[in-house]
């Protein structure tokens, strides 16, 4: 997904697209790059498209349902999950065993932390429902991490505005 499709989308369904390809990001399936799709986000609130702070509170709500259900994937199949994984991919295992020693070390600091980190803020979210973290302390962790990550990224859109169109295209 480049650029200028990720623009038509916003351009003719709107705040839906914003929340859907954001959602998509957030449940970290490829083609949905976060550093295209925030600041493009904020660059369409900028035209006048959507105000700023909704943009924002769309994307922190997509963001966090998309995490939500990464944590239920790992709080409801993550070990069986895990344990297919490591088979396929034995040499992965020391970076999970790190990764569940950050949720259990850390808590919510971890999550949160984890949040603020390239490709690190998506999947932090299965180790911390194989761990049952407690949801309500997962989701404070969770919220507050996506809306640091995505009120920089998404004023960055709205700040840069057109210099960033022209960058890219």
């Amino acid at each position: 997904m480049d650029l200028s499709m990720i623009n038509g989308y916003f351009q003719q369904y709107g705040a839906v697209a914003v929340f859907t390809i954001v959602l998509l990001e957030y449940c970290n399936l490829p083609g949905f790059p976060a550093g295209i799709i925030m600041p493009l986000a904020g660059v369409w609130a900028a035209q006048g498209n959507l105000g700023f702070w909704t943009a924002i509170w769309l994307s922190v709500a997509a963001g966090l349902l998309g995490s939500m259900i990464l944590y239920a994937i790992g709080r409801l199949g993550g070990q069986l999950f895990l344990g297919a994984y490591l088979k396929r991919f034995p040499s992965h295992k020391a970076g999970i065993d790190k990764t569940l020693d950050t949720v259990q070390r850390h808590g919510g600091w971890g999550v949160f932390l984890s949040k603020l980190i390239p490709m690190v803020r998506t999947i932090i979210s299965i180790p911390a429902g194989v761990l049952k973290m407690p949801l309500g302390q997962y989701t404070l962790s969770s919220l507050a991490g996506v809306f640091v990550w995505n009120f920089i990224f998404v004023g960055a859109g709205y700040v840069g505005g057109e210099a960033i169109l022209r960058y890219f295209a």
